[in-house]
């Protein structure tokens, strides 16, 4: 057909023939086999028909062909900074190196919460990308900027913890107990919790880690002993406080040490507040699919469930401590977890026993009779499809479901978060816990607290998101039109982008490099990344006023753009 004979939806300003758009779902392959781009011209058919799911049948969640213009500009630029800045191996192990040192350094000049410089700089990068704010002020504000994007709430966590160093053991000792800064561990604990709850509306949910409540708190999670009554009234303070503003509490995964102490604790208070309506939990535990021992946990935990008639809350994670932990405990191979958590996601959805949750004990029935609300917190592409899939089929079928949401951390993956808000949107979906909908939940996990208190998960997730950083930044994602447009990083990007269009073979090599073009290289490889954190700098400290003027999308640019989706031929 000629340009001229093209229906006028497909030559507006900003969109393209789908014939010859040729990089629409660049951002949405994150796994190794998808990452090869085709430089030949294909229709959207052929492109969707490459993309597999769980039901072909049925639309996937690759049809936004533009999931970042969700982002506001000014995120967008920091997140791509901050991206491209972590896609130099030679930057990114020493910078992580030397924010672990400031963590764990007891100098108050490397205290960021006393060293005003130091503060700055880390607040106006790192910590702005992943955490929420310090105050409650801030908080709000962040929680309302997302709440503005289409996402129907937040995961809200106090950023205060303890994690053991590899190798570090807990002393059990009964000694521990009589420590007196252990009741005011607990206190303090207990407070920001409160806090934190207070800060979250209707809907939304609060991550609670036990190793927030100090080392007499690790301790008894390590004897698997019962809590102690100093803890025990804080967390029942802290439930009966959720249950009464409509929030979940989501107990999060720790580390191996105290984990099965973890998982005593969190059943225990999952039969006190989830009685109240089938189907619907206040107290969630946490699951890491990257553990041989999980789907065997998980169908004991649903057996206790179903026989003592409460609701199980379930959220899936891969996992957290592969640092630490020793690593006997996992599976061998990326695919042996993944299929563990995909199994065990299809097991919970659907409410069937399958080949990897398999019944505790022998059932005649091959369904799950449990009751449960699950929480799938996954930043793959591949699990939140096929999840998306099973409740498309379930929703057109006009089957019972689970109540569900999906989560990720705030300033990860992105793309799939926002591919959840656009099909949310696409479905009709009003951002709110108070009506059901046919479309996915989204929620954004984020942490507020000071930066020094905050800095020890920042690193976590640092070092716990390496692999994928670096896998994820060797083919950065094409940007949206509208970054390309701000002066101050174009030059940047291009240069970024042109040095990862080169084949690999062409990369020069450091091994046998003469030293003085050694000391060369990496001089420019900083002088590089100093021009990137510059930036990011520059994109935090532009008022927000001006963010405002710069051509932020707006709710009706973002219908309008859903109107010409599902126009679009072939979807």
């Amino acid at each position: 057909m000629l340009k001229s004979q093209q229906p006028l939806r497909l030559l507006q300003r900003g969109t393209k023939p789908p014939h010859l758009n040729r990089t629409q779902y660049r951002s949405l392959h994150t796994d190794q086999s998808h990452r090869t781009i085709s430089t030949t011209a294909s229709t959207d058919q052929d492109t969707y028909a490459a993309t597999p799911a769980v039901t072909p049948t049925l639309p996937t969640i690759s049809q936004p062909s533009r999931p970042l213009s969700v982002l506001p500009l000014p995120i967008l630029l920091r997140s791509y900074a901050l991206t491209a800045l972590s896609s130099y191996p030679l930057l990114l192990s020493p910078s992580l190196r030397l924010l672990s040192f400031v963590a764990h350094s007891s100098s108050a000049l490397l205290n960021p919460d006393r060293n005003p410089l130091l503060h700055y700089l880390l607040k106006k990068t790192f910590y702005a990308q992943f955490c929420a704010g310090e105050t409650k002020i801030e908080v709000q504000k962040t929680v309302k900027g997302l709440k503005s994007m289409g996402y129907n709430g937040v995961i809200l966590a106090y950023g205060k913890e303890i994690v053991l160093n590899k190798g570090e053991k807990v002393d059990t000792s009964s000694s521990q107990s009589a420590d007196p800064t252990a009741e005011r561990d607990v206190q303090d604990w207990k407070e920001g919790t409160l806090k934190t709850v207070q800060m979250a509306e209707e809907g939304d949910m609060i991550g609670l880690k036990f190793s927030g409540a100090g080392r007499d708190a690790m301790r008894q999670l390590a004897a698997e002993a019962s809590p102690s009554e100093a803890i025990e009234k804080a967390t029942t303070e802290i439930c009966d406080l959720a249950q009464a503003r409509g929030v979940r509490l989501l107990f999060d995964a720790e580390q191996d040490a105290v984990q099965r102490g973890i998982d005593a604790w969190t059943l225990e208070f999952a039969r006190r507040y989830n009685r109240m309506a089938l189907g619907k939990a206040v107290v969630y535990g946490t699951y890491q699919a990257y553990l041989r021992s999980t789907p065997k946990i998980l169908a004991q935990h649903l057996a206790v469930a179903k026989q003592e008639g409460f609701t199980l809350g379930v959220k899936l994670v891969r996992g957290a401590y592969m640092s630490s932990d020793p690593r006997t405990l996992f599976w061998s191979t990326k695919e042996e977890t993944d299929k563990a958590y995909n199994g065990v996601t299809e097991a919970l959805l659907k409410k069937r026993w399958n080949n990897v949750l398999r019944p505790s004990t022998r059932e005649a029935s091959e369904r799950i009779s449990s009751e449960v609300a699950f929480v799938l917190a996954s930043h793959n592409h591949d699990s939140v499809q096929k999840a998306m899939a099973i409740q498309r089929e379930q929703t057109e079928k006009h089957e019972a479901k689970i109540d569900m949401a999906y989560g990720q951390l705030m300033g990860m993956a992105d793309e799939v978060s926002c591919e959840l808000v656009m099909a949310a949107k696409a479905a009709g979906v009003v951002p709110s816990e108070k009506t059901e909908c046919a479309g996915p939940k989204t929620y954004k996990y984020l942490v507020w607290g000071s930066v020094g208190e905050c800095l020890k998960y920042l690193i976590r997730r640092a070092e716990e998101n390496r692999d994928a950083v670096l896998s994820s930044s060797s083919n950065p994602r094409t940007p949206d039109s509208k970054l390309l447009k701000a002066p101050a990083i174009k030059s940047t990007y291009l240069k970024v982008s042109n040095h990862y269009k080169q084949p690999r073979a062409s990369r020069a090599s450091i091994v046998g490099m003469p030293f003085s073009d050694l000391l060369l290289k990496g001089v420019k490889l900083t002088a590089r990344g100093a021009g990137l954190v510059a930036v990011v700098a520059v994109v935090n400290i532009v008022p927000a006023a001006a963010y405002e003027r710069s051509g932020w999308m707006t709710q009706k640019d973002l219908e309008r753009n859903i109107k010409a989706q599902q126009s679009r031929p072939g979807t």
